[in-house]
C-alpha cells in the first residue's frame, strides 16, 4: 500500500537542521531546485493504492539512489550513514531522530518500482525545464558525444571481480595491523567460481570474527562491498558474461567491455538527452534519436557539434532536410574524415565506421583486418577505401547469411571516398561559422569525466542494460541539478553587481 504523507512530522529537534546544514548546502540547494513530487506521479502505477503494507515512500526512496550517486557507497554503508548524519535526514525529509530503510529495500525498488519507466528520459526532461525556467539555457545548438562505462561483470568470469574485492579488503586490513596477515585464511588457487566464492564467504566470517577491525569505517566500507557484491551477483555466479554488455573500443588496440551513454549537452553544459547502449554501437547512429529527445525536452536545436564519428552520411542528410519554409533541419558541426562509412558501393547493410578504431565494424561488431585505398587521385573517378575481414571469424558468425558465403576466401567492404553530402560539408567546415562552434566540442569532454569520477559511472553497479540506465539516469539529474545550482548562484551574484 502506498503512504502519500510526504511532509515531517512534528518534532522538537527539527530545528538542528537549520542551526547545523549551511544555507549554501548542495542538499539544501537540490531541495529547493526540483518539486519531486514528480516522482511521486511517475511511479504511483507502480503501487497497490489501498492493500497491504505501507510501502516506503517513492520519493524519499528515489532520493536514496541520488544519494548513493552523490557519494558512491554500497547500500548498507549508505543506508548506516542516513542514520547519523544529519544532512542526508534533512534531504530525504526524515526527522532527526527518525529511523531509517533497511538497505535490501533499495535493490527492490530499483528491480520493482523503477522497472518499465523512462526514467533516464524522465530526468533529463525536468531538469531541463527547470534550466529554462531560472533562464539558464539560452543556446539553440548541443554538444554529442559518447562515454564509455564498463560492466561490473569481467567478460570472461566474475571471479576475478570478488578477487578484486577480497584483495582491497586485505589492504586495508594489511595497512591497519600486518599482524592480521596471520589470520587470513589460505586463497583459493583453483580456476573456479564456486571456489572463489567459498574463499570470499571463509574471509567475510574471518573478518566479522575479528574485535574491533569490522567497526572501523575504513575496514567495513570494503567488507561490505565484498558481501554487496556477493549478494547481488548470486544470478550471476554461473553465468560467463553480462549478457547485455559488449566489447566496444577506445581505440585500434584499445576495447572496453560494457555500454556506451550517448549524450546531448548544451554549451551551458547542461545535458538535455542521452541514450545507453551496448558497448559496440557506433557513436553516430545516436544522433537522430539525441536531436528528437533534446527537442521534446524543450531545446530548439539549430545546431549539433560532435565529432568525425557523427558526419555520416544519414546525418549529413538529416541535418540538410528542409521544412516547408526552405530551412534546415539544423546545421552538423562534425569534421568529415574520409571513411564515413555511409557511402558504401555496395550494399552492406550493417557496417559502419567506427571513429575510435579508425576501421570499419560488421553487424556483429568485429573490426576489419586491415585496409587499402584504390585508385589515383584527380583522375575523373571517385578513389575506394577497402576493408578486409577476417573470414576465420566470418565462417562462425551468427549473420553470415547474405553476408558471407561459405569457402570465400575473402570479405571486403568498400566505400567511396566522396558523394554529394560530404562534398557540401567540406565546403562548411571551412566556414567560420563552423570553426567557431567546433571550439565548443571541449565542453562535453568535461561532463563526461565527472559523470565518471565524481559520481561513479565509468563502471556500472547494475545488472545489464536495465541497471546501467538507472545509474546514468541519476548521474545525470545529479550533474545538471549541480551545474543549474551553480549558474543561478552566479545569475544571482551577476544581479546584486
Amino acid at each position: 500500500m502506498l503512504n502519500t504523507q510526504q511532509e515531517l512530522n512534528f518534532s522538537p529537534y527539527v530545528d538542528l537542521y537549520d542551526k547545523l546544514i549551511p544555507k549554501d548546502h548542495l542538499f539544501r540547494k537540490i531541495n529547493e531546485l526540483v518539486d519531486f513530487s514528480f516522482i511521486y506521479k511517475e511511479l504511483k502505477g507502480k503501487y497497490c493504492l489501498n492493500n497491504g503494507r505501507p510501502a516506503e515512500e517513492p520519493v524519499r526512496m528515489f532520493k536514496y539512489l541520488l544519494l548513493k550517486c552523490i557519494n558512491p557507497l554500497s547500500d548498507v554503508d549508505l543506508v548506516e550513514r542516513a542514520l547519523f548524519d544529519l544532512s542526508y535526514k534533512y534531504f530525504l525529509g526524515i526527522n532527526p531522530e527518525d529511523g531509517v530503510i533497511d538497505s535490501s529495500s533499495l535493490s527492490k525498488f530499483r528491480k520493482q518500482r523503477l522497472k518499465d519507466t523512462e526514467l533516464l528520459d524522465i530526468l533529463i526532461e525536468k531538469t531541463v525545464q527547470i534550466a529554462m525556467e531560472k533562464g539558464i539555457i539560452e543556446s539553440k545548438s548541443i554538444i554529442v558525444d559518447a562515454t564509455h562505462t564498463k560492466s561490473r561483470y569481467n567478460h570472461h568470469s566474475i571471479r576475478e571481480v570478488l578477487q578484486e574485492h577480497s584483495k582491497q579488503l586485505r589492504k586495508t586490513l594489511y595497512g591497519i595491523d600486518e599482524k592480521t596477515k596471520n589470520m587470513m585464511p589460505a586463497k583459493n588457487t583453483e580456476d573456479s567460481i564456486e571456489k572463489e566464492v567459498e574463499y570470499c564467504e571463509t574471509l567475510i566470517r574471518t573478518v566479522e570474527a575479528m574485535p574491533v577491525m569490522p567497526n572501523l569505517p575504513s575496514v567495513k566500507e570494503k567488507l561490505n562491498l565484498l558481501k554487496e557484491t556477493m549478494e547481488d551477483t548470486k544470478e550471476e555466479l554461473y553465468k560467463s558474461k553480462d549478457e547485455d554488455a559488449k566489447i566496444g573500443h577506445k581505440s585500434k588496440d584499445s576495447s572496453f567491455f560494457g555500454y556506451k551513454t550517448h549524450i546531448a549537452m548544451t554549451p551551458e553544459r547542461i545535458i538535455c538527452a542521452a541514450t545507453v547502449t551496448s558497448g559496440e554501437k557506433p557513436d553516430g547512429k545516436e544522433l537522430p534519436a539525441l536531436v528528437e529527445k533534446s527537442r521534446k525536452a524543450g531545446i530548439d536545436v539549430k545546431t549539433v557539434i560532435g565529432d568525425g564519428a557523427y558526419s555520416g552520411k544519414d546525418n549529413l542528410k538529416l541535418a540538410n532536410q528542409q521544412d516547408e519554409n526552405g530551412e534546415e533541419n539544423f546545421k552538423l558541426v562534425s569534421r568529415l574524415n574520409r571513411n564515413i562509412t555511409d557511402g558504401c558501393k555496395k550494399e552492406d547493410d550493417g557496417f559502419v565506421y567506427n571513429k575510435d578504431a579508425d576501421m570499419m565494424q560488421c553487424k556483429a561488431g568485429e573490426l576489419a583486418v586491415r585496409k587499402a585505398i584504390q585508385g589515383k587521385k584527380n583522375q575523373g573517378v571517385n578513389q575506394v577505401q577497402t576493408y578486409y575481414f577476417d573470414t576465420r571469424k566470418c565462417k562462425n558468425c551468427p549473420y553470415k547469411d547474405g553476408c558471407y558465403k561459405d569457402g570465400a576466401k575473402s570479405r571486403t567492404v568498400s566505400i567511396s571516398l566522396k558523394c554529394e553530402e560530404h562534398q557540401k560539408q567540406k565546403e562548411f567546415q571551412e566556414s567560420e561559422y563552423f570553426k567557431k562552434m567546433a571550439k565548443e566540442r571541449y565542453k562535453i569532454e568535461a561532463k563526461n569525466s565527472e559523470l565518471k569520477n565524481v559520481h561513479g559511472y565509468d563502471i556500472s553497479v547494475g545488472n545489464g542494460l536495465y541497471g546501467t540506465k538507472i545509474q546514468g539516469a541519476c548521474a545525470i539529474f545529479v550533474t545538471n541539478l549541480k551545474r543549474i545550482a551553480l549558474l543561478t548562484e552566479i545569475k544571482k551574484g551577476n544581479k546584486h553587481k
